[in-house]
């Protein structure tokens, strides 16, 4: 433990507010042009201080001559009365104001800039999230922290580098969220950075100080490294998780596109196809693109089934109302948020936009359900870490309850519109059977959550994958069983 304390002496560290929050990439962009803003006002400040000093050193110089001067004779200098009154303006006037120019405040105009856009600015809470969202990165890609620190990731434009005092940072955060393991890997990449760096002052500063800390720590450990000599020493293991997930393994292992893979005939009964929404008026002339992604449960993709132009709008009418994603309660039937879910969403009702409207009749069309008793259109953004843990869209029969203020019945399907690409990451996993669903720009995947006996599929637990690289927009729709009694009658098998 004695390394811990060697790196807080060097790196300095600040405290610490409870972690959880979480910024998405449109805010994150926003935050890009404040900086920029900050940085134009900073050289402005720079620029009046450099004009400042110049101002002095012309004043330093003509002084400098003249004093000079004035002390070969000072007698003789004063015996002229031009110079005696100068000498006189000077010290009361003029240096009275060269003292108000040195005295001057140069720094109000950046000062202002920077408390108006500091109530802009990411809180500890912020900070901490993200250092959270690396370490989830971290666990879900089996990265090693040469690789981040290193900015070695996939589909990457902008290479970026973690400091000394960076890996420190993630190794504090995981020590005060109890997450030993990761503390231990991110204060040794922190040392392993430190020692390739031995110019680092604080490091050099501290040293004797630590030296002696470490050799009296190692006197009073003697003892018990003695007892412990003839045991075997074992690399460290990864612990428990607080955030403890049974399946995690097999959703982690879908999230990197391994696992399970469906066998040679079971894809060979998978297809493409037109569909015409069952006759539908506007699909005959242009029928929709689909294909299947899976068969059970079936999972369909719609290709090209919403435009650029849609998409934009309905991420700027979204972007305003962002806000950390909620979840059900299961105990008490309330909205949430959770460690499980990280995301921002907005709700859009489709009567405040034509664009929205004509979403929701496009996938009432298609699907063939009724969706004046589907929830309203959700919008998420992922950024980076953004993620949603293993879930049901449905609610089970220990949550009777889940959706009784809507008086809609249970969610009966999901529809779920891709409105990006993502550079690396961010699939929709379903562990309980192996499918990997990847976003693409421009598409939407259909399953069903309940069988056609309104018994709830359990084989549609899905899941959004942290996003490694990018930035990752959705949006959904929960359709709900009023409505559909006769758009998809029960039959006779529960399992149908």
């Amino acid at each position: 433990m004695i390394w811990y304390i060697l790196i807080i002496g060097i790196l300095l560290p600040q405290s610490l507010a409870h972690p959880g929050f979480f910024t998405s990439i449109g805010q994150m962009t926003d935050l890009i042009h404040t900086e920029k803003d900050l940085v134009t006002s900073l050289k402005d400040y720079i620029k009046a201080e450099e004009d400042k000093l110049e101002q002095i050193k012309k004043w330093a110089e003509k002084l400098d001559r003249l004093t000079s001067t004035a002390t070969k004779d000072p007698e003789g200098f004063v015996g002229h009365p031009v110079n005696a009154f100068k000498l006189m303006k000077r010290l009361n006037t003029e240096w009275s104001e060269l003292e108000n120019l040195v005295l001057k405040d140069m720094s109000d105009g950046f000062i202002s800039n920077l408390t108006i856009q500091r109530q802009y600015f990411p809180n500890d809470e912020d900070q901490v999230g993200a250092a959270k969202a690396l370490l989830r990165l971290q666990d879900t890609y089996n990265l090693d922290t040469d690789t981040i620190s290193k900015g070695n990731l996939p589909g990457v434009k902008h290479k970026s580098f973690l400091t000394a005092e960076d890996c420190f940072e993630l190794g504090k955060v995981a020590y005060t969220e109890a997450d030993y393991y990761h503390t231990e890997l991110w204060m040794e990449q922190a040392l392993r950075q430190l020692d390739e760096d031995p110019e680092h002052q604080r490091a050099n500063g501290n040293l004797k100080y630590f030296e002696y800390i470490m050799a009296k720590e190692k006197d009073v450990n003697k003892s018990a490294s003695d007892d412990q000599s003839d045991q075997k020493t074992t690399p460290k293991k990864k612990g428990v998780a607080v955030d403890y997930l049974p399946e995690r393994q097999k959703y982690e292992m879908l999230c990197r596109g391994e696992g399970i893979k469906m066998t040679p005939r079971r894809q060979k009964k998978l297809f493409c196809r037109y569909h015409d929404g069952n006759r539908n008026p506007k699909f005959i002339l242009a029928p929709a693109k689909q294909e299947d992604e899976w068969d059970k449960p079936r999972i369909i993709r719609f290709h090209d089934i919403i435009s650029d132009a849609e998409i934009e709008i309905v991420k700027d009418l979204a972007k305003p109302r962002l806000s950390r994603a909620t979840v059900h309660d299961p105990e008490t039937g309330k909205l949430t948020t959770a460690q499980y879910r990280v995301s921002k969403s907005a709700w859009l009702s489709g009567y405040e936009n034509p664009v929205v409207s004509r979403i929701n009749m496009r996938i009432q069309d298609l699907t063939g359900l009724d969706v004046s008793t589907a929830e309203e259109l959700q919008v998420a953004n992922y950024g980076v870490g953004g993620q949603y843990e293993p879930h049901f869209d449905f609610a089970r029969k220990d949550e009777p309850d889940a959706f009784k203020e809507l008086g809609t019945g249970n969610r009966i399907a999901t529809w779920l519109f891709y409105m990006s690409d993502v550079s690396a990451g961010g699939a929709t996993v379903f562990p309980e059977v192996g499918a990997s669903v990847w976003p693409k720009k421009g598409t939407a995947v259909f399953w069903y959550n309940l069988f056609a006996s309104g018994e709830g599929d359990y084989s549609t637990r899905h899941a959004a994958c942290p996003v490694l690289v990018g930035n990752k927009w959705v949006s959904n729709k929960w359709l709900h069983e009023r409505g559909q009694e006769f758009r998809r009658p029960c039959t006779l098998s529960e399992l149908e």
